[in-house]
């Protein structure tokens, strides 16, 4: 026992045997619902086999031909009648569901709109310049000229004293070192002065 070890440690027999077990129940569990389903559905079309045939017996009585021509002038004049009445009801029927289905409409783009959820068409990207724009909009009244650089102002830059002094100090540390000691305050005050 103990120098015979098993070729999958993790994988013993008991649990393959439960494992066999588990799946075979299901599989029976499975077929059981099927032909509880199958008998069901049988069920469910003898029903409705049903009353489809009470229905037709309900409304279609059996047809008696007459022998006499006024007598079946008159059975046509009475399923002409019923013909009307099966026409009218279904035009009021289809007008009833256009209705219904026009108020569906405008009750989901309500919602839509309060949700603000509404599909936005994607847009696409136009180049198109300011000018070409403007007459797209104005149309051949368009006179303007947009370009914005012919438009604009030119400053010169005049040179200010600070800034020439900035210039000209360079860099910090220079400035510190030529300011420290006594010689650097001297030529602080001759310099403000």
């Amino acid at each position: 026992m103990l120098g015979i070890s098993h070729p999958h440690p993790t994988l013993s027999p008991v649990p393959q045997k439960r494992n066999r077990a588990i799946t075979a129940r299901r599989q029976h569990l499975k077929s059981v619902m099927l032909q509880i389903a199958a008998t069901e559905l049988e069920k469910e079309e003898a029903r409705r086999e049903s009353e489809k045939q009470a229905y037709l017996d309900e409304h279609c009585p059996p047809l008696h031909i007459p022998g006499s021509m006024a007598e079946v002038q008159e059975l046509c004049k009475q399923l002409h009648a019923k013909v009307d009445a099966a026409e009218e009801e279904k035009y009021d029927m289809e007008i009833k569901v256009q209705k219904s289905s026009k108020e569906l409409e405008d009750m989901n783009q309500k919602l839509f709109d309060l949700r603000g959820k509404f599909k936005r068409p994607p847009l696409r990207r136009v180049r198109m310049s300011a000018d070409a724009m403007l007459k797209a909009l104005l149309g051949s009244k368009h006179k303007v000229c947009m370009d914005l650089r012919a438009n604009l102002k030119q400053v010169k830059k005049e040179d200010t004293e600070k800034e020439r002094d900035l210039r000209d100090v360079g860099d910090w540390r220079k400035n510190i070192e030529e300011k420290s000691g006594m010689e650097g305050r001297k030529k602080m005050f001759e310099t403000e002065s």
